[in-house]
């Protein structure tokens, strides 16, 4: 089954065309915390760490816990000044595809990068309160790709538990709803993922419509779901993942819910019950596998 060699550090520092970081920007400032102002000083009894005078950092708790998520938001800030970086065209697994694009936008001006940009750090903020590690694809909203061979590198290298690749849609006017895409079956690339990517997409359509109140597209898709082999950020990918279409940016009504920081704020937490609920549902089926053993 072909795979993507790892990338060193240095070489996706040094990617001029598809590396978040090298992609320009500052980086997000709720991304890590600040240094200290002595970092040699040593903590105080309760003070930092694991609260226990040690300095040690407190294992992670909660019911998400040992698991780890990628999130991947949709293109970025920087790509339209960038056509020439971002057509290049890579392997995408069914053929070579642009290495990324600029993505929709509302008859208001609202960016799709932008949403999928402040979707996916509300969506961390979520999952990160359950206990799951998070990893974000890009740092910041004013970079150039990175490019949809290292978005589905990066969640295989953290061997995530489960990647979604969040995105608002640019259908006709008249359409309105979300979809969640999972991968067809792609042999040699999706063939081992895609029922887990199945199981995935279930949980995030019906943590999203319940959480949401958004209803199933009725322009694409069918019952809000749709299998794809023609989007290189799922054929390459290694882990289950899905990518979630959260409404039509061309639909006035969709529109004006996604320019809506409470409504996104509302969808954060519908996106992280989704991922959570599958999630457990691994974990308990691993569990009972290793006590029937």
């Amino acid at each position: 089954m072909p795979r993507i060699a790892p990338l060193v550090a240095a070489a996706v520092l040094a990617l001029p065309a598809c590396s978040a970081v090298a992609g320009g920007g500052p980086p997000d400032p709720s991304a890590a915390p600040p240094p200290s102002a002595d970092a040699s000083a040593p903590a105080a009894p309760g003070e930092g760490g694991s609260g226990d005078g040690t300095g040690e950092t407190a294992a992670p708790e909660g019911p998400l816990a040992g698991t780890t998520v990628v999130i991947d938001p949709g293109h970025n800030g920087g790509n339209e000044d960038a056509p020439d970086r971002i057509g290049e065209l890579v392997e995408a697994g069914h053929g070579r595809k642009a290495c990324d694009t600029v993505g929709a936008e509302t008859d208001a001006g609202y960016p799709e990068h932008a949403f999928n940009w402040d979707l996916s750090r509300r969506l961390r903020d979520h999952l990160e309160e359950q206990g799951a590690e998070v990893v974000l694809t890009r740092e910041s909203d004013e970079g150039v790709g990175p490019c949809i061979t290292e978005r589905a590198q990066i969640g295989n290298e953290a061997r995530a538990d489960a990647a979604i690749s969040v995105h608002a849609d640019g259908g006709p006017s008249s359409g309105r709803g979300f979809h969640v895409i999972a991968p067809g079956v792609l042999e040699g690339y999706t063939d081992d993922i895609a029922e887990r990517s199945y199981q995935l997409a279930l949980h995030l359509r019906e943590g999203f419509e319940e959480g949401t109140g958004q209803p199933r597209a009725d322009y694409i898709a069918e019952d809000g779901l749709d299998k794809r082999t023609d989007l290189g950020g799922l054929n390459l990918s290694d882990v289950p993942k899905v990518f979630l279409e959260a409404g039509n940016m061309s639909n006035s009504e969709d529109a004006a819910r996604m320019a809506d920081a409470e409504w996104r704020e509302k969808a954060a937490e519908a996106v992280a019950a989704g991922i959570s609920g599958y999630l457990q549902e691994q974990q308990d089926g691993a569990a009972g596998q290793a006590d029937a053993g």
